[in-house]
């Protein structure tokens, strides 16, 4: 599960319970967090979960300055620490008896644009434009980390989730050029990991982006829908077998398995399940 869950969850009322009850109902066996600030443990522990908070070694689990966390129902190995654990982190899981590499991450969503399309640029200028504000070089900062992980998936699996604040280039593709005013665009900020064969979960079992756009930002009032949150993983050891979205407005009621629950954050939720093989 990878879930940007809002400044803790806190932005609505009873935000952390409610972010508790949509955890339990859609039960993942690992979760990989943004926008912790403070919550994590809590939310952790009325799940059931073991905790990891990436964030300098010894810093207290209700820290509300830090971002990103791993949660799990399997046994921790070691730490992953990097240079960049607001934005990139991650933690060794054993899964009956097989280690598997998890990494939370974020990136800033500038440059933004509700509407990159009707910007009146070229493709070439687009990806210029993309490379313009901070989103870029925090990917190419955490690129040696993931290539490293990358090389060893024969053998350990990598599985590397969050909030990336970025369309896919598999959505703004020939088939969805009619919706982008005739525009593909090779997205740098996501094409760069399918360049390390680490495979989009979501869009591998929904390849249609048209019938399954799998919309995890959405505003109110505002045309300004796109599939920022996301699942890579790279390994012939792991198949992902099923992926799903969910999203509500905040505050506004999201529906599960017949029950409604008051949603915390203003980002969606991305479920990937995988069969993972020794």
């Amino acid at each position: 599960m990878a879930w940007n869950i809002l400044h803790g969850a806190r932005d609505i009322e009873n935000g952390p319970q409610h972010a508790i009850e949509i955890i339990k109902e859609l039960n993942p066996d690992v979760i990989l967090m943004v926008e912790t600030y403070g919550s994590g443990k809590i939310i952790a522990d009325a799940c059931g979960y073991n905790f990891h908070l990436i964030a300098k070694e010894g810093t207290a689990l209700d820290d509300r300055s830090v971002n990103l966390s791993i949660y799990s129902k399997f046994p921790f190995g070691d730490r992953i620490d990097t240079d960049y654990p607001f934005y990139l982190g991650g933690r060794e899981i054993f899964i009956n008896d097989q280690k598997v590499h998890f990494f939370s991450n974020w990136f800033h969503y500038l440059p933004w644009e509700n509407e990159p399309e009707k910007m009146g640029k070229s493709v070439a200028e687009l990806l210029e434009w993309e490379k313009t504000e901070t989103r870029v070089n925090m990917v190419n900062n955490v690129l040696p980390v993931i290539e490293k992980y990358a090389v060893q998936t024969d053998s350990i699996p990598l599985i590397y989730a969050g909030d990336m604040n970025s369309p896919s280039h598999l959505d703004w593709g020939e088939n969805t050029k009619e919706i982008h005013n005739g525009l593909i665009v090779p997205w740098y900020a996501t094409k760069i990991f399918q360049d390390l064969d680490m495979i989009d979960s979501y869009r591998e079992i929904n390849p249609d982006p048209i019938t399954s756009p799998g919309i995890t930002w959405d505003s109110k009032g505002k045309r300004d829908e796109h599939r920022i949150d996301y699942i890579y993983y790279k390994s012939p050891k792991l198949k992902a077998v099923h992926s799903k979205s969910y999203k509500a407005f905040l505050g506004e009621p999201l529906s599960i398995n017949g029950k409604k629950i008051n949603y915390p954050s203003d980002h969606g939720i991305v479920i990937t399940d995988f069969i993972l093989t020794q």
